[in-house]
């Protein structure tokens, strides 16, 4: 994505992701307009993301060559969409998933910007047909899904799904391991804690470095002699799964008191999850940048 930096970059929605996307942008020296449409939102996004951009200096995790300081001095907040996009040459819209607010969001930008702006979506699931349809501007009408959260991701590895469908291609593959995942805890086959652990210290170990195409290439002889080896019993255990979970019921409230043993679900304690999650991505992403530049 490119931006001018004597021109701004405006997004809609200051939730997590929103919070996470201007963080983003002013980390890399652009001006940044909060828009929503309830004042007190802006204000607790502001002083969220001031607290978070501090945190991330006093750590040394802050992204870009400006200070804290330096950065939150591009970042304003405004409730008024003509006034939040005036100048603006990249949009990023933050909205709740769903498709008629969205519409409605769109269709309000399509009225008042020019020619030349980026309209983005973040969004996860929703197809860009449906989100952009009517607009006289669809053709400067894109979806940039972040990943969650956007700050510690973005700008990594970009990558272009190259046919409209139903989710993002990491959704995609994010909710095929959930699905698996909730069946077996379902079945009893095991705790939840165990099963995130097969991720957390498994899978997931190396997934952070290579993907399941490049890890079945290199645990054969390549991908033909893994295949041969192994499509078989990969077919025969795939044949065993489950219809999609209703993610409801005991198995629900199994979950969830697992997981607030864990981390309970008060505010405090998953924003400091949420923080250690963040700075864990942040010494991951630097880590992979050390060992690719060897």
């Amino acid at each position: 994505m490119a931006y001018g930096s004597d021109r701004e970059s405006f997004r809609d929605g200051v939730g997590l992701i929103g919070r996470s996307w201007a963080m983003l942008f002013a980390s890399g020296g652009f001006k940044v307009k909060l828009y929503d449409i309830e004042k007190q939102q802006i204000t607790n996004a502001l002083e969220n993301i001031r607290k978070e951009i501090k945190t991330l200096e006093q750590s040394g995790l802050l992204k870009g060559s400006l200070s804290s300081d330096q950065q939150l001095a591009l970042i304003s907040g405004c409730t008024d969409l003509k006034m939040a996009v005036e100048g603006a040459m990249h949009i990023q819209e933050c909205t709740p998933e769903n498709l008629e607010l969205k519409k409605k969001v769109f269709s309000q930008l399509d009225l008042i910007v020019d020619d030349k702006v980026v309209l983005s979506s973040s969004t996860s699931c929703l197809l860009p047909s449906k989100i952009f349809s009517g607009l006289k501007h669809v053709k400067q009408c894109i979806v940039a899904h972040p990943v969650n959260p956007p700050y510690y991701k973005i700008g990594l590895s970009p990558v272009r799904i190259l046919k409209e469908i139903d989710g993002m291609i990491l959704t995609r593959i994010q909710y095929a391991i959930i699905s698996e995942a909730w069946r077996l805890v379902d079945e009893g086959l095991v705790s939840p804690s165990d099963l995130d652990t097969v991720m957390s210290d498994g899978l997931g170990m190396r997934y952070a470095f290579i993907g399941p195409l490049e890890t079945m290439h290199l645990n054969a002889e390549g991908m033909l002699n893994y295949c041969e080896r192994y499509s078989e019993g990969m077919k025969h255990v795939l044949k065993t799964f489950g219809p999609i979970p209703d993610f409801s019921g005991a198995t629900l409230e199994n979950v969830h008191q697992a997981m607030c043993a864990h981390i309970p679900a008060d505010p405090a304690h998953l924003a400091a999850r949420r923080q250690w999650r963040d700075e864990c991505l942040m010494k991951l992403a630097k880590l992979k940048s050390q060992m690719q530049a060897e």
